[in-house]
Protein backbone atom coordinates (compact mmCIF):
# COMPACT_ATOMS: atom_id res chain seq x y z
CA UNK A 1 0.00 0.00 0.00
CA UNK A 2 2.76 2.23 0.99
CA UNK A 3 5.34 1.05 -1.84
CA UNK A 4 5.48 4.35 -3.91
CA UNK A 5 5.86 6.65 -0.68
CA UNK A 6 8.24 4.38 0.27
CA UNK A 7 10.45 4.30 -2.36
CA UNK A 8 10.02 7.96 -3.05
CA UNK A 9 11.32 8.57 0.56
CA UNK A 10 14.36 5.86 0.51
CA UNK A 11 15.72 7.67 -3.04
CA UNK A 12 19.42 9.04 -2.73
CA UNK A 13 18.13 12.18 -2.82
CA UNK A 14 14.76 12.62 -1.81
CA UNK A 15 12.39 15.12 -2.60
CA UNK A 16 10.90 17.43 0.13
CA UNK A 17 8.12 15.56 1.58
CA UNK A 18 4.56 17.57 1.16
CA UNK A 19 2.84 18.45 4.74
CA UNK A 20 0.44 15.34 4.38
CA UNK A 21 3.49 12.81 4.15
CA UNK A 22 5.57 14.77 6.60
CA UNK A 23 2.99 14.17 8.66
CA UNK A 24 2.83 10.64 8.13
CA UNK A 25 6.11 9.79 7.81
CA UNK A 26 7.07 11.25 11.57
CA UNK A 27 4.06 9.50 13.25
CA UNK A 28 5.36 6.30 11.80
CA UNK A 29 8.70 6.77 13.40
CA UNK A 30 6.12 7.92 16.65
CA UNK A 31 4.66 4.41 16.39
CA UNK A 32 7.89 2.49 15.68
CA UNK A 33 9.52 3.96 19.00
CA UNK A 34 6.61 3.33 21.08
CA UNK A 35 6.46 -1.06 19.63
CA UNK A 36 10.17 -1.02 19.89
CA UNK A 37 9.77 -2.77 23.67
CA UNK A 38 7.10 -4.99 22.26
CA UNK A 39 4.58 -3.64 24.46
CA UNK A 40 2.13 -1.24 21.86
CA UNK A 41 0.27 -0.15 25.32
CA UNK A 42 -2.83 1.91 24.88
CA UNK A 43 -0.97 5.28 26.44
CA UNK A 44 1.27 5.41 23.97
CA UNK A 45 -1.37 5.12 20.94
CA UNK A 46 -3.44 7.63 23.06
CA UNK A 47 -0.22 10.17 23.39
CA UNK A 48 0.90 9.81 19.75
CA UNK A 49 -3.26 10.99 18.76
CA UNK A 50 -2.90 13.81 21.15
CA UNK A 51 0.56 14.89 19.66
CA UNK A 52 -0.62 14.32 16.00
CA UNK A 53 -4.16 15.91 17.05
CA UNK A 54 -2.18 19.04 18.67
CA UNK A 55 0.83 19.32 15.90
CA UNK A 56 -1.35 19.07 12.64
CA UNK A 57 -4.73 20.65 13.96
CA UNK A 58 -6.60 17.40 14.21
CA UNK A 59 -9.43 16.38 15.30
CA UNK A 60 -9.23 12.85 18.13
CA UNK A 61 -10.80 11.05 15.10
CA UNK A 62 -8.52 12.32 12.04
CA UNK A 63 -5.68 11.97 14.69
CA UNK A 64 -6.37 8.20 15.05
CA UNK A 65 -6.79 7.97 11.61
CA UNK A 66 -3.34 9.39 10.92
CA UNK A 67 -2.05 7.05 13.82
CA UNK A 68 -3.38 4.00 12.29
CA UNK A 69 -2.14 4.93 8.39
CA UNK A 70 1.11 5.49 10.32
CA UNK A 71 0.79 1.92 12.13
CA UNK A 72 0.67 0.06 8.45
CA UNK A 73 3.38 2.52 7.00
CA UNK A 74 5.66 1.68 10.00
CA UNK A 75 4.92 -1.99 9.53
CA UNK A 76 6.34 -1.67 6.38
CA UNK A 77 8.90 0.84 6.21
CA UNK A 78 12.80 -0.44 5.75
CA UNK A 79 14.72 -1.05 8.63
CA UNK A 80 15.05 2.23 11.26
CA UNK A 81 18.57 3.75 10.13
CA UNK A 82 17.15 3.75 6.63
CA UNK A 83 13.54 5.09 7.75
CA UNK A 84 15.21 7.92 9.74
CA UNK A 85 17.82 8.95 7.20
CA UNK A 86 15.17 9.16 4.76
CA UNK A 87 13.11 11.47 7.01
CA UNK A 88 15.84 13.62 8.03
CA UNK A 89 16.60 14.48 4.17
CA UNK A 90 13.02 15.16 3.71
CA UNK A 91 11.86 17.27 7.20
CA UNK A 92 13.30 20.61 8.02
CA UNK A 93 15.59 20.54 11.32
CA UNK A 94 12.95 22.82 13.63
CA UNK A 95 10.23 19.81 12.73
CA UNK A 96 13.22 16.78 13.23
CA UNK A 97 13.95 18.29 17.06
CA UNK A 98 10.19 18.77 17.46
CA UNK A 99 9.73 15.15 16.60
CA UNK A 100 12.32 13.95 19.18
CA UNK A 101 10.46 15.84 22.19
CA UNK A 102 7.18 13.97 20.72
CA UNK A 103 9.76 10.42 20.35
CA UNK A 104 10.21 11.53 24.32
CA UNK A 105 6.55 12.19 24.96
CA UNK A 106 5.58 8.79 23.94
CA UNK A 107 8.52 6.68 25.82
CA UNK A 108 7.30 8.50 28.72
CA UNK A 109 3.59 7.82 28.18
CA UNK A 110 3.44 4.58 29.66
CA UNK A 111 5.11 5.74 33.05
CA UNK A 112 7.96 2.96 32.01
CA UNK A 113 11.39 3.89 30.40
CA UNK A 114 11.97 0.61 28.55
CA UNK A 115 15.78 0.32 27.84
CA UNK A 116 14.58 -0.49 24.07
CA UNK A 117 12.58 2.67 23.41
CA UNK A 118 15.37 4.52 25.20
CA UNK A 119 18.35 2.86 22.96
CA UNK A 120 16.22 3.31 19.50
CA UNK A 121 15.05 6.90 20.23
CA UNK A 122 19.04 7.95 20.98
CA UNK A 123 19.68 5.97 17.85
CA UNK A 124 16.86 8.10 16.14
CA UNK A 125 17.64 11.58 17.60
CA UNK A 126 21.05 10.66 16.22
CA UNK A 127 20.19 9.70 12.65
CA UNK A 128 17.57 12.70 12.53
CA UNK A 129 20.65 15.00 13.00
CA UNK A 130 19.05 15.96 16.60
CA UNK A 131 22.24 16.68 18.59
CA UNK A 132 22.50 15.38 21.85
CA UNK A 133 21.63 18.62 23.67
CA UNK A 134 18.75 19.18 21.71
CA UNK A 135 17.68 15.37 22.21
CA UNK A 136 18.45 16.40 25.86
CA UNK A 137 16.21 19.42 26.06
CA UNK A 138 13.27 17.81 24.36
CA UNK A 139 13.41 14.76 27.15
CA UNK A 140 13.04 16.86 30.00
CA UNK A 141 10.74 18.94 28.08
CA UNK A 142 8.45 15.72 27.63
CA UNK A 143 9.01 15.03 30.74
CA UNK A 144 7.63 17.96 32.94
CA UNK A 145 4.48 17.86 30.66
Amino acid sequence: MFREFLTRLTQPQPAPLDDGDARLALTALLVRIARADNDYAQAERDRIDRIAAARYGLSPFEAAQLRARAEELEAEAPDTVRFTRAIKEAVAYEERRAVVEALWSVVLADGERAQEEDALLRLVANLLGVNDRDSALARQKAASR
